[in-house]
């Protein structure tokens, strides 16, 4: 009876090894791309229903409390939001700033031709 046990074991995980070598390699990288052109996750447990929604919910209404991990990925989400306000702000003043440069530059450049050389004695007399 040992000997059997034995046999089937090694029958399985031989066929577990064909199995996954299967799996490894190019057809992984095949069902991430299959995933993402449908629009998936890459990591099928990183978003969803199951992962999101509570573990249970009480019947007379009350809000369930947060697991440790939503918590966790809730603030994470927070962080992410409030990163992308902050660096959207300093984009909009870097894109102010170069302009307003841009504008103070021209202003100069007038600033250079209107003071050139200017008639002076008759000449300034005649021109006016």
């Amino acid at each position: 009876m040992y000997h059997i046990n034995v046999s089937i074991r090694n029958i399985f995980s031989i066929h577990f090894k064909q199995i996954s070598r299967a799996i490894s390699g190019t057809q992984t990288l095949n069902m991430k791309e299959w995933r993402v052109s449908r629009g998936l996750p890459v990591n099928k447990n990183a978003e969803g229903i199951l992962t999101d929604g509570p573990d249970y919910t009480f019947l007379d209404g009350r809000p369930t409390p947060l697991l440790q991990k939503q918590k966790q990925r809730m603030l994470k989400h927070r962080d992410f939001a409030s990163r992308i306000v902050e660096l959207s702000a300093e984009l909009d003043f870097a894109k102010a700033r170069h302009q307003k440069m841009l504008e103070d530059k021209e202003l100069e450049r007038q600033n250079i031709i209107r003071n050139r050389l200017k008639p002076k004695g008759k000449a300034l007399l005649q021109k006016k």
